[in-house]
């Protein structure tokens, strides 16, 4: 536990001294293939953008075609999920809001925002429920599954339960190499970066939704954890991997 609370901490240092470097060179467009740089550079992307919100962002409550918003700024009630909101309107943000349904490029969702969408939308609930009748198309931002299949280059937003289907399953969770995922059905996903320690027992990994808050990170994740809770780890058919 005292390892995975200083990694935390480191990252929550390099997350504020990288947010000045953005590659603006990063195609978002859907692709046939992507190599394990390229959506490692897409997740980083996301981690570090920065934008800046007004109260216009600011919804909690029904949108005009009543389905429940609540976005994670940082008036949302605290209440509302599991965790509370983070987004401070009227300054500089830093990482993508998590969004239920979400599938925005950091292009997309920058101008999203100078239109007046509101800026994510928590996961509740009633929104596993509903799937995607609990999707809002006036909020911006990207959900977990979202997030990854924008980092796979994908043309469309594959949920945790279609995900899996392009995938094919590694044998243990030692075989993970950077680019790859860890997917629950109807859960959650996690995208794979890197093993921390020689016994590839802990590892860094991106995801949104996930504790501390409604946002795109990266932190260290335990294996026996995820084994726990019934994780599996994935690796995309068409992923390219570098060569040694």
């Amino acid at each position: 536990m005292k390892l995975i609370l200083s990694l935390i901490f480191l990252l929550t240092v390099s997350c504020v001294s990288n947010t000045t470097v953005v590659d603006k060179t990063i195609n978002y467009a859907p692709s046939s293939q992507v190599s394990s740089e390229e959506v490692l550079n897409i997740a980083e992307s996301y981690r570090v953008h920065k934008w800046t919100p007004s109260k216009a962002n600011i919804k909690h409550g029904l949108d005009s075609n009543g389905i429940m918003v609540n976005t994670p700024d940082s008036t949302m009630d605290i209440n509302i999920a599991a965790r509370p909101g983070w987004w401070i309107s009227d300054q500089t943000n830093i990482g993508i809001p998590y969004k239920w349904g979400g599938f925005d490029t950091p292009i997309s969702f920058s101008v999203k925002i100078t239109q007046g969408y509101h800026a994510g939308d928590v996961y509740t609930s009633s929104k596993r429920k509903k799937l995607w009748n609990g999707v809002s198309d006036q909020s911006c931002g990207v959900d977990c599954s979202g997030f990854v299949s924008r980092c796979l280059r994908l043309e469309k937003h594959h949920s945790t339960r279609e995900l899996p289907d392009i995938c094919q399953e590694l044998n243990s969770f030692e075989e993970l190499q950077p680019g790859d995922i860890i997917n629950k059905r109807n859960v959650h996903v996690l995208l794979f970066d890197r093993f921390v320690d020689k016994e590839k027992g802990i590892f860094l990994a991106y995801e949104t939704g996930s504790a501390p808050t409604w946002k795109v990170l990266k932190h260290a994740v335990s294996v026996k954890h995820l084994k726990v809770l019934g994780y599996k780890p994935y690796r995309y058919n068409n992923i390219i991997k570098k060569s040694h």
